[in-house]
Order: C-alpha cells, then sequence, then structure tokens
C-alpha cells in the first residue's frame, strides 16, 4: 500500500512543529512565591502545573552549568546567600548546600569556564559598604565552599543616592575564559580581573574602563567570538558597545534605549542575543516597560535600531529566547507574570503575545537542554 504524503512527513519528523522544553524560573519570596519554579514548555506556552517547585528564598538569578547537572541560585537578602542544587537526567533539583556570599543582596552570579569558581555579584543597595564580587569555590560534586576571594571598588558618587557606594551588578567571563568583567553600577565602570585558577586569589586586577559619569552599567554580554560587548546602562537607558581584546575593553559608543530624558522612563535591564547573533535585545523596565531589538553588524558588532514592543506588563527584570527561537519569555516581576510573545527568526521581529502566564514576582527565566 501507498503512504500517503501526511504519513510520510510524520515518519520522516517534517510538519511537526510542536517543540517541548522544560525550564526555571527564579522569583522574589516576599510574598506568594516560594522559590525555584521548574515548568514544561510546549510549542508557546508553559503548562500551568508546575513539574515542581523547589523552596527557597529570593532566587533571583539562576545560573547553569555548561552540562546542565548543577545549578547555583543568588538568594538576595541583606545578608546574601548563596544555593547549589543538582538536576538529574530528568532535570529533577536536589538541593546541595547553602553558603553565605560575603555580601550583601546578590543580584547575579557565573561560573568560570572551567566550572571551578563561582563569581558572585553583590549589589549591597542596603548595606553602608556597598556592593562587592565574591570568588566561591565549586566541589566536584556542586557543592559551594566558603568565599575565598573578596573584591570592592571606589565608588563614582556622581549620583548622591543611588552611587554613594559601589554596586556590583553583574560579573562574566569572557568567551575563552581567560578574563572576568565585573560590572559595578555604582563606579560607573566595568571591572577587568585575569583568571588565574592556581593562584590563591584567582582573579587578578588587570584595570577598568569607564563608562559616562551617571549611567550605572548593569549586564555585560559578549559576542560568541569574543571581539565585541554589549553592555546595558541601568541610569542611562543605553547599551554601551565595546571592542575587546586580551582582557581589555575599548568603549565604541552607546545606543540609547529611549529618548525620553524622564529618569522614570530610563531603567535598562537585562540584554541577550539571539542564537544566530544577528539580533540584540535588550530590556528597558521603568515606565517604558518594553524590549527593545537592535540588528548586529557581523562585522564589527555595531547595532541599528529594528523595533521598540511592549511587554504588556510592569518591570521586565530578565527574559530568554526559548531554544526554537520563536519566542521570547518575559519576567515581568511587578505583574507577577511571565509574558510569551511571538518571535520572527528571520527579521528579529516580536509579535504577537500568545500567552500571559501568572507567576508571582518572576525575576529569572532559563531553559533546561
Amino acid at each position: 500500500m501507498k503512504k500517503t504524503v501526511m504519513s510520510l512527513l510524520l515518519a520522516s519528523g517534517l510538519g511537526m512543529t510542536a517543540h517541548a522544553h522544560e525550564l526555571l524560573v527564579g522569583s522574589y519570596t516576599d510574598g506568594a512565591s516560594q522559590g525555584i519554579y521548574r515548568y514544561r514548555f510546549s510549542d508557546g506556552r508553559i503548562e500551568a502545573a508546575p513539574l515542581q517547585v523547589m523552596a527557597t528564598g529570593n532566587p533571583s538569578w539562576l545560573t547553569l552549568s555548561a552540562d546542565g547537572r548543577r545549578l547555583f541560585a543568588v538568594n538576595e537578602a541583606a545578608a546574601g546567600q548563596v544555593s547549589a542544587f543538582s538536576l538529574d537526567a530528568g532535570h529533577v533539583l536536589t538541593a546541595l548546600n547553602q553558603v553565605g556570599s560575603d555580601g550583601a543582596e546578590p543580584t547575579h552570579s557565573s561560573l568560570s569556564r572551567d566550572g571551578r569558581f563561582l563569581f558572585v555579584a553583590n549589589y549591597g543597595g542596603s548595606n553602608a559598604e556597598g556592593g562587592s564580587l565574591s570568588v566561591l569555590p565549586v566541589h566536584a560534586d556542586g557543592r559551594l565552599d566558603q568565599p575565598l576571594q573578596h573584591l570592592r571598588h571606589a565608588a563614582s558618587k556622581v549620583d548622591p543616592e543611588r552611587q554613594a557606594t559601589p554596586h556590583v551588578h553583574s560579573v562574566v567571563s569572557s568567551p575563552d575564559g581567560r578574563f572576568v568583567f565585573a560590572s559595578d553600577l555604582g563606579a560607573d565602570k566595568v571591572f577587568a580581573y585575569r583568571y588565574e585558577p592556581e593562584q590563591a586569589e584567582p582573579l587578578q586586577a588587570l584595570g577598568a574602563v569607564a563608562l559616562p559619569p551617571g549611567s550605572g552599567p548593569r549586564h555585560l554580554l559578549f559576542s560568541a567570538d569574543g571581539r565585541h560587548a554589549w553592555l546595558t546602562l541601568e541610569m542611562g537607558a543605553a547599551v554601551a558597545l565595546f571592542d575587546h581584546q586580551d582582557g581589555h575593553l575599548t568603549l565604541r559608543g552607546t545606543h540609547p534605549l529611549t529618548d525620553n530624558t524622564d529618569p522614570a522612563v530610563r531603567a535598562g535591564g537585562a540584554l541577550h542575543a539571539s542564537a544566530d547573533g544577528r539580533f540584540l535585545y535588550v530590556s528597558n523596565r521603568g515606565t517604558a516597560n518594553e524590549l527593545v531589538v537592535f540588528a548586529i553588524d557581523p562585522l564589527d558588532g555595531g547595532l541599528s535600531l529594528v523595533q521598540r514592543r511592549s511587554v504588556e506588563g510592569d518591570h521586565p527584570r530578565e527574559f530568554a529566547l526559548d531554544p526554537q527561537q520563536g519566542f521570547v519569555l518575559v519576567t515581568n516581576q511587578k505583574s507577577n507574570e511571565i509574558v510569551v510573545i511571538r518571535r520572527d527568526p528571520a527579521t528579529g521581529l516580536l509579535g504577537d503575545v500568545v500567552q500571559r502566564f501568572a507567576q508571582p514576582a518572576p525575576s529569572d527565566v532559563k531553559f533546561l537542554d
């Protein structure tokens, strides 16, 4: 008997558009949220019932190991902590341990490329000494050890309220893992360190690159080849563009997220590039509450504006592109929801909202392989 066209398509996998993945959501637990949630995401929708809930206080940022078998969550509180978890083949989370972050209000972390150390950004917003950068050893089983290095920068004091003390907001490695960069909102600088894992203090200072006074650097992102980097300026509501070579960042210019000079509209946040490296997405919170889309020049990393798209919610703290690159999931922290927006991979444009998923105070979202 001859097979029908449909049966041939199904047998080959062609024509089957449904894609299922799992994701983790971090959240603030001052209200109804319990901590970290694991959900199933299928063809543009988050399924209502969580697969797992892991109770832990204010897991505002989630860091996955390269092999997807370890998870680290910063517990953002006045006495900062960091929690370590394992993930089995079915993505089930098991708590390993929790240690102090040697700072206040940790808001970001990242792993060294070799997985030996976790770098933690202590924002320290309500701490009299301000924020700092801590280095925590990671054991082979994924457990964290006590911090072995603590670094604090000098504040710029340009804004007497928000920059009276340092506020380390993120810490990331270059793609080759040889250098580590700490973005300090309170200092108006990005500080560069050489990564020396065999030294008693793994981070060795190289210097810093200054940003416009009062601009408040937040999150840094490298191009895949490490030649360029982009940085959100939270207080300046802009994206800074850098060239990078051997641990040295050279500022080439900034691109505004808005033309509005009202401080209430200027609150740059997260940034992520599409998997093909063609588009950069940046959140602007405040009263703007939108995603700004830029096309990336493949030769020099330059940016050109493509679109401004409302997130249809309040305070898009973080977001993620799904593995198929057809959707963007936005954590609207203050409106207690995750908004799923359709994305055109060819043009980079953001389209319709396909789901509004109720989630108390979401702060981060990470897809699992």
